[in-house]
């Protein structure tokens, strides 16, 4: 059964490079790598596959630029194996994720989600230490020895208060992926949207700490490139208001609250405050505050 892997590709292509060759370098060759060109404009990128022999490897690109969400609906729409992954452009697999996430699979077949154990390199791929995921992996995420199977309200207000999974990494069943849809207007935390939904729907996680995943943190990233502007807190407070809509009519009271309140995401506001104070305009420094004080 092979893991099917997608890359929605746009950014740079030399990293691109290595996530292949990441792939490439699995001790388990049971996967299969479908990189979906979101109409990038680099040649280089074309001319890289058209060199690779390797019929594991596909590359599709879009006619035009489709944007992050319809790209992943694109990667969802193509996928025809058991289990998916919607792999980051600039991350990297460690040789045994394939082996390991299998091995997980196949001991826990019912799992909808799984989460392996991730480390952090920078740009040159590094290993590095940082604050958001210190408090992730040490403070946020849930405490136990060994594989563990989490589900239902506990989990999902557990992420609401601080969202400890690392998206590039999942591994879904194919059917619960395709059961629920990607939403509009939230591309930076349409990942713990499309977690909750699936987790108020049933959907477990099944957590294996064994580390196998190398996640890049760069400034380059969306999520970094609209934090002190402000837009990537306007898109979380209108996504919280709705998660606590939409919890507190399952009866989940704890996990709806935890959404309202959303005190990580208000306190990384925080954090990034003296950096907005120091741009231009300064008016991405205005939607931090009000993020951070909930108005």
């Amino acid at each position: 059964m092979p893991l099917d892997i997608f890359v929605p590709f746009w950014g740079d292509p030399a990293l691109l490079r290595e996530t292949v060759r990441s792939v490439q370098a699995q001790t388990s060759g049971d996967w299969r790598l479908t990189v979906v060109d979101d109409a990038y404009p680099d040649p280089t990128v074309p001319e890289f596959f058209a060199t690779l022999d390797d019929p594991r490897v596909v590359y599709v690109r879009n006619e035009q630029n489709l944007g992050i969400t319809d790209n992943y609906r694109k990667c969802v729409a193509l996928a025809s194996e058991e289990l998916v992954v919607l792999l980051g452009c600039d991350d990297l697999l460690l040789p045994t994720y394939v082996e390991t996430v299998l091995a997980a699979h196949a001991r826990w077949p019912e799992a909808t989600m799984i989460q392996p154990g991730v480390q952090i390199v920078d740009e040159t791929g590094a290993v590095v230490t940082t604050l958001a995921d210190t408090v992730k992996q040490r403070f946020a995420m849930p405490k136990g020895d060994g594989p563990r199977l989490l589900g239902g309200e506990a989990l999902a207000a557990s992420l609401l208060r601080a969202n400890w999974l690392y998206w590039p990494s999942l591994v879904f069943r194919r059917e619960a992926l395709r059961s629920v849809e990607f939403r509009d207007g939230y591309p930076i935390i349409q990942d713990l949207a499309l977690e909750i939904d699936l987790i108020s729907r049933g959907g477990t996680i099944l957590l294996e700490p064994t580390v196998c995943f190398s996640y890049r943190r760069h400034g380059a990233s969306a999520s970094s490139a609209t934090a002190l502007d402000g837009t990537r807190f306007d898109g979380e407070r209108r996504y919280f208001a709705e998660a606590a809509v939409q919890l507190s009519g399952l009866g989940w009271r704890r996990a709806a609250r935890a959404a309202r309140v959303h005190l990580t995401s208000r306190a990384h506001a925080l954090t990034l405050l003296p950096g907005a104070l120091r741009t231009r305009d300064g008016s991405g420094a205005r939607v931090l505050v009000r993020h951070a004080v909930g108005s």
